[in-house]
């Protein structure tokens, strides 16, 4: 992999992109993990001026302290980047009280709340700066699996790295020199009170659906996976069909032009 050239060719397309659209600036969310670090970092070599927003919910002290010393570690390198601490904790209480039921599913939409009222935050301060927001998603989540928050981490407004795997994303940042810790941590959304990481929402690592889906890609059968890819095969497309209503444009429902007439 060529990874100065990558850099570079993703750099320059965030530069080409404020260049050609009436804008100001990049916002961008840092949550502590590799995606939110890499994009970030990308943003400060742009040279255009970044809001880097650190935007804890009850978030775990591991998580919030990864941000904040990431953001540092990047005001210390580019003169471009500015960063907002933003605690929403008690912004989402006061929603929780508003509208919570007793449901199963209760859990899941309190954490997918989470994600939104940060998307919600982004946009604010973006719309306030005449700028744009800069997305963090990876090529297996935002195309594979779909393990994103529709309306939430997956409202953007440009996606530098969608087209990069976990893999690479490891690499780069590697080459960029991003902190270790960012480098060791176990990848998480952030989403919830416990410390379950992605694999275990999951329930496949990243390098094993990063091989089903580079296989697939490349047109091999899944009846020639051997057994443990099959069983990483079963996961990752169970995961793509559920969550195909995300990877896919909002259905619009045609009306017949005889029936407008």
């Amino acid at each position: 992999m060529k990874k100065s050239e990558i850099i570079k060719f993703v750099v320059d397309w965030i530069k080409n992109y404020k260049d050609t659209n009436n804008i100001d600036g990049l916002v961008v969310g840092v949550s502590g993990g590799i995606d939110s670090a890499l994009t970030s970092t990308l943003c400060g070599l742009s040279g255009i001026k970044t809001l880097c927003l650190n935007m804890p919910i009850r978030q775990k002290e591991d998580q919030y302290f990864r941000a904040k010393r990431h953001i540092e570690w990047l005001m210390e390198k580019y003169e471009n980047i500015q960063t907002i601490d933003i605690d929403l904790t008690n912004v989402f209480y006061e929603f929780k009280s508003t509208v919570e039921k007793n449901s199963s599913a209760n859990k899941l939409a309190l954490a997918n709340t989470r994600s939104r009222i940060r998307m919600m935050t982004l946009y604010y301060h973006a719309t306030i700066n005449n700028s744009i927001v800069v997305g963090t998603g990876n090529k297996v989540e935002d195309f594979g699996i779909g393990f994103y928050t529709k309306y939430g981490d997956g409202g953007v407004d440009i996606s530098p790295i969608a087209d990069l795997m976990k893999s690479e994303i490891f690499e780069i940042s590697k080459e960029l020199k991003i902190n270790k810790e960012i480098l060791e941590a176990k990848p998480t959304d952030g989403l919830w009170d416990d410390d379950r990481t992605d694999e275990d929402q999951i329930g496949a690592s990243y390098d094993d659906l990063e091989r089903v889906m580079n296989s697939l890609e490349k047109g091999v059968s899944p009846e020639k996976f051997d057994d443990k890819t099959r069983e990483d095969f079963n996961i990752y497309i169970k995961h793509h069909n559920a969550n195909k209503h995300k990877m896919k444009s909002i259905p619009i429902c045609k009306i017949p032009i005889e029936l407008k007439s």
